[in-house]
């Protein structure tokens, strides 16, 4: 019954920018951390941007930093990602996680590609 839906990826040129979005259902949003991560073939999974679950604290990856906006809307139970001044290095796929800390269960989403090229 839980699942993440997303949205929102594409190909953009360097310096461009996309937003992605991450529709939830199924499962105690407003009590779940929610995460953006990104991984590229061959490569490791690795988080990118976290949120929690009233939306006040944010953090990212040093990599990311100042670029990328997480956000979220309790109402529409949805998580944004921000993209802006993308880079090639930039492109993977990029999938959606919920940390429900009422139930204790994770849940990810199926994933969207991000691709990032001249």
């Amino acid at each position: 019954q839980a699942q993440l839906v997303e949205s929102g990826g594409g190909t953009v040129q360097p310096g461009g920018s996309l937003r992605l979005s991450c529709a939830a259902s199924g499962f105690n949003f407003r009590w779940s951390a929610m995460s953006w991560y990104r991984q590229a073939p061959g490569k490791e999974r690795e988080s990118v941007a976290r949120i929690s679950p009233a939306g006040g604290v944010t953090s990212y990856a040093d990599s990311v930093k100042g670029r990328f906006i997480i956000s979220r809307d309790n109402v529409k139970n949805t998580v944004y990602l921000q993209l802006d001044s993308l880079k090639p290095e930039d492109t993977a796929v990029y999938l959606c996680k919920a940390e429900d800390m009422f139930g204790n269960k994770t849940y990810w989403g199926q994933g969207t590609q991000v691709t990032v090229s001249s």
